[in-house]
């Protein structure tokens, strides 16, 4: 009984047992190219199962064998049981083809176009089995027909344009997409996408770019009304960084439909992230223009004013006419909105304007121990005020007065940033007063905080510190280092450079020459004098190519000629560095980002 039993068993597991056999060895003899024996298993398999990649082996080993009629009829018996796979009967044709039979392939083609439904799904399908064996004629004619057929109920431009794009016909391509969004408005977004892939918007003339910026000028001209074309120029005028050209167009758009200036603040957004100052003011400007009773008003008020701020501290190509101008615009603000817990954010930036840039910090001083005295304001405002009235002391040489606004801030906000910051900032006050040994063990608790920042500005200065101090007997080196930082902090950059060059000429080859060039690099910049600035990374990677701080100029030196001297290609060329050059460099990721956003690679911080 037993013996019967497993008999039994091996008589049920045998079918399957042999259906896995030819197909192991049909595949086995196919990959060794073994073609005739191939064949014999690849028939007993198909003759089971004649799935497409059955089929596709045992029609490879009928070529490759020479068995012509065999793989006609095989070709024909596929279509005949697969009537809706058109990629059969194209197959045909290159069958006929291969084998010097051009007017029966002529035959099969134009019958699958002759012969096509009123039915967009079959009508794809066929353009698709021409474009994939690459019968970009036929697959047109395809197409063509198709559109007569369907009568725009069924968006073809979609085939159309990447038919166009394959064949190299750009301008065919780009009046596709065109007509898709005439006919489906809901496709924009996708089209850019595309768009955003076939148009070079970093080169300085793109014949590509030129052509649909014409267009899309001219549909706008000629149907005004027509939203997406507006919408599509827009974004073109974006995409290519002429901000200006693209404010004119969204407040036409804006007029026609009577619109509250959302698109126009969106744009004042972009253009402000982009450091088109400009641009950004005068679209906040149109937005606060429209009046009071606009539901934007008080945001257009307070971001107009915020890009001034940026303007100041960012570019930092001003003199004082600027100056007073943007303190004029503030307090005339100040004016309008009243003394509330709500303009904290504006007298916090012209208190920072009037004393690091206006040469005014007893009034920045005065305004806002003011504010800390408007009622019902936030525990973190007054935190943020404190900081500034901090920041403001070190700027005018009270740096122990400055030390109690810290120590305030840290202890009500131990475990926030702000605090942590503060902390930073107080350590910071004991390395100006040569404290290196107390201001180190308040670094060593910051680097581990869980601000990225702090931590990281944190493990610098600490570095600093332990690279460089007790080399000389009387810590004399390091001390006028560190005065010279603070003199970098209180604007006074002549003082700076005189205790940097002190050491340099008292102390030849002392470690802390990379520190000097990239502090007087820093002293640069806080001018806006971006070429001297380059000139001193320059020298430190000219000398200290391997040290610490070389990853550091290599990025600010990327930062400089991307944001202020506005050259793409030199700044992509050190954003490459760092990823090659020094690949532990904590600028890494934001070097990638850059560096794929100066490349082309990508348009939007979504997509980082």
């Amino acid at each position: 009984m037993k013996y019967c039993i497993l008999f039994l068993l091996i008589l049920l597991s045998a079918p399957s047992f042999g259906q896995g056999s030819d197909e192991q060895l049909a595949q086995a003899y196919y990959s060794r190219q073994e073609y005739q024996k191939a064949m014999v298993y690849s028939e007993k398999v198909y003759a089971r199962d004649p799935s497409k990649a059955n089929f596709l082996r045992l029609y490879d080993c009928y070529i490759q064998t020479k068995e012509v009629n065999d793989a006609e009829k095989l070709l024909k018996k596929q279509i005949k049981n697969y009537k809706y796979d058109f990629e059969y009967p194209v197959l045909l044709g290159q069958f006929y083809e291969d084998n010097n039979d051009p007017s029966k392939a002529q035959k099969v083609y134009e019958d699958l176009v002759n012969d096509l439904p009123n039915n967009a799904s079959v009508i794809v399908n066929i353009y698709n089995a021409f474009r994939t064996k690459g019968k970009n004629d036929f697959a047109l004619q395809a197409l063509q027909k198709g559109e007569k057929i369907l009568k725009n109920t069924y968006p073809l431009q979609l085939q159309f344009a990447d038919l166009y794009g394959a064949m190299g016909e750009t301008q065919k391509m780009m009046e596709s997409y065109m007509d898709l969004l005439d006919n489906y408005p809901s496709y924009v977004k996708y089209v850019q996408n595309i768009l955003a892939r076939q148009i070079d918007f970093n080169a300085e003339e793109d014949k590509e770019y030129d052509y649909l910026k014409t267009v899309l000028l001219e549909k706008v001209q000629r149907q005004p009304e027509n939203g997406t074309s507006s919408d599509m120029l827009v974004w073109l005028l974006i995409q290519k960084k002429n901000f200006n050209a693209a404010l004119i167009q969204v407040q036409a758009l804006d007029r026609r439909e009577n619109g509250d200036g959302v698109r126009v603040f969106e744009l004042g957004n972009i253009c402000k992230e982009n450091k088109d100052y400009e641009v950004a003011r005068k679209a906040y400007k149109y937005v606060r223009d429209l009046g009071e009773s606009n539901r934007l008003f008080y945001r257009a008020e307070l971001a107009l004013l915020n890009t001034r701020y940026l303007e100041v501290t960012t570019n930092r190509n001003y003199g004082q006419t600027e100056i007073q101008a943007a303190i004029a615009e503030y307090e005339s603000a100040l004016t309008r909105l009243g003394n509330n817990a709500s303009v904290i954010p504006l007298i916090l930036e012209l208190g920072h304007i009037e004393a690091f840039y206006g040469n005014a910090p007893l009034s920045a001083l005065t305004r806002l121990e003011k504010a800390l005295e408007i009622p019902r304001i936030s525990d973190m405002y007054r935190a943020e005020i404190r900081m500034e009235l901090a920041d403001i002391n070190v700027l005018n040489a009270d740096v122990w007065q400055a030390s109690i606004y810290y120590m305030q801030i840290e202890k009500d906000f131990k475990f926030e940033p702000i605090g942590q910051e503060a902390k930073f900032k107080n350590a910071r006050i004991f390395y100006y007063d040569g404290e290196f040994n107390f201001a180190q063990s308040q670094l060593d608790i910051l680097k581990q905080s869980t601000t990225k920042l702090i931590a990281n500005d944190a493990m610098q200065l600490s570095l600093l510190i332990t690279e460089n101090f007790g080399l000389d007997s009387n810590y004399e080196a390091m001390y006028w280092f560190a005065q010279g930082d603070l003199m970098i902090a209180q604007h006074k950059y002549d003082s700076a450079f005189i205790f940097f060059d002190s050491i340099q000429e008292k102390y030849n080859y002392h470690s802390l020459g990379d520190d000097i060039l990239i502090k007087k690099s820093e002293a640069m910049q806080l001018q806006g004098k971006w070429n001297e600035a380059v000139k001193y990374l320059d020298e430190l990677l000219k000398f200290y190519a391997y040290d610490i701080l070389a990853d550091d100029a290599v990025f600010q030196l990327g930062d400089i000629y991307e944001n202020h001297l506005f050259d793409s290609e030199k700044a992509a060329g050190f954003y490459k560095t760092i990823l090659f050059d020094y690949k532990g460099s904590m600028h890494t990721i934001e070097a990638r980002k850059r560096f794929r956003r100066l490349r082309g690679d990508i348009t939007t911080d979504d997509e980082l």
